[in-house]
């Protein structure tokens, strides 16, 4: 999540003043706009060594933790908002850190690749694995463990027992809320655990 549109369109689901966690949070960009526009504080979880450098250098807070090792050492409910931005395809466990995200945050942000966008459709037809901004990889040379699709998340969020909030695709720096899963490159859910 690095074009400065959809920062901006995922910050704006983020309330003022919250405390945030961001697993994956990269070089620290959304965390630092959060902090800089919105009063919000909280801590980033990145793995690789230069992101967690850069995050250090914008100020933020960053532990270094292998998201797969999952979230132990946050309480329950210690967050406002956990924002697992572009990451739950590098997960071989998603459905256990969706649970995690839920777990540890009252409100839970998701995005990632949509797969179902149609130029993907297209390429697929055509014989061949896409290759395109949200999807940037050849096919044997990805970080992504999975692909998936915006119809496909809201299954795996009934499934968890979550409750989806929001939901819309983001194109060109746009919010798609007809037909996202077709003309949408990104998936993105709002989406809170129902209290018992």
């Amino acid at each position: 999540m690095s074009e400065r549109a959809d920062l901006e369109l995922i910050a704006d689901l983020v309330p003022a003043g919250s405390r945030v966690l961001d697993l994956g949070c990269g070089s620290g960009e959304l965390l630092a706009h959060l902090r800089d526009r919105k009063g919000c504080s909280g801590y980033g979880i990145e793995l690789d060594d230069a992101n967690v450098l850069a995050s250090v250098r914008r100020g933020i807070d960053v532990v270094q933790l292998n998201l797969e090792e999952g979230l132990a050492l946050f309480d329950d409910r210690s967050f406002d908002v956990v924002l697992q931005l572009d990451t739950l395809q590098h997960l071989r466990h998603t459905e256990r850190m969706l649970r995690e995200t839920a777990r540890v945050g009252r409100i839970g942000i998701v995005s990632f690749p949509n797969f179902a966008h149609w130029p993907n459709r297209l390429q697929v037809a055509g014989g061949r694995m896409p290759v395109t901004r949200a999807l940037p990889y050849q096919w044997y040379d990805t970080p992504n463990l999975r692909v998936g699709t915006y119809a496909d998340f809201e299954g795996l969020a009934r499934k968890c027992g979550l409750t989806v909030t929001d939901s819309f695709g983001l194109q060109d720096g746009r919010v798609v809320r007809r037909w996202p899963n077709l003309r949408a490159s990104v998936a993105v859910f709002r989406f809170e655990q129902p209290r018992a």
